[in-house]
């Protein structure tokens, strides 16, 4: 059979062809979870802060670094891989491991920065409640354990659905950059 031949006999689609015919599907493009799902190149090659991209985010711009907002010993960025928009990591500056190496006046500010955090994510949009949570090394599920990072994640009624559990995809219906340009401007008011 030649090439021809084989083409009429096996039908290959490709996305872009199908654009705009409808369907019973809908389609969730999410190229850029490919480093977070592929071979892990997203992660540090080690635990140094050389290699640390929490380290790195207060080097840049705020836009750049997904920056929300920069306290004294703590700083606040949108997840790069969140469970819900406006999925927030609080973080110390110092590169620590665990929430004990924190010094007293680290410990006070993260825990004000975090109330802050649940108040300036409720004002942008009303979540029925919210998940705080902080993973202490890579046994307990921390993706990059070298940094301690605390999770803010705001929550709604059913916004979990079967894609997570069959799929392993979470819809996440906002752009990070708008999502943060947002909590930027509200973070500012509450200090206002």
């Amino acid at each position: 059979m030649d090439a021809e031949a084989r083409a009429e006999a096996v039908r290959v689609e490709f996305a872009e062809d199908a654009a705009g015919v409808p369907d019973a599907f809908q389609r969730l493009w999410t190229p850029h979870r490919m480093v977070y799902v592929g071979d892990g190149e997203s992660k540090p090659a080690d635990a140094s802060p050389g290699q640390c991209p929490f380290c790195r985010a207060p080097q840049l711009s705020d836009a750049e670094g997904l920056v929300v907002h920069r306290g004294a010993s703590v700083f606040v960025v949108m997840n790069l891989y969140p469970y819900n928009p406006g999925h927030l990591l609080v973080l110390p500056y110092r590169h620590v491991a665990d929430y004990t190496e924190l010094t007293a006046s680290e410990r006070a500010e993260f825990g004000e920065v975090t109330a802050t955090a649940m108040r300036v994510i409720r004002a942008a949009s009303h979540p029925a409640g919210f998940n705080l949570g902080m993973n202490q090394g890579a046994a307990a599920g921390a993706g990059i354990a070298a940094h301690l990072h605390q999770h803010v994640v705001p929550r709604w009624e059913g916004d979990s659905n079967f894609l997570p559990v069959i799929a392993r995809t979470k819809a996440v219906p906002q752009l990070i950059g708008d999502t943060r340009e947002l909590l930027v401007g509200l973070w500012a008011a509450e200090h206002a």
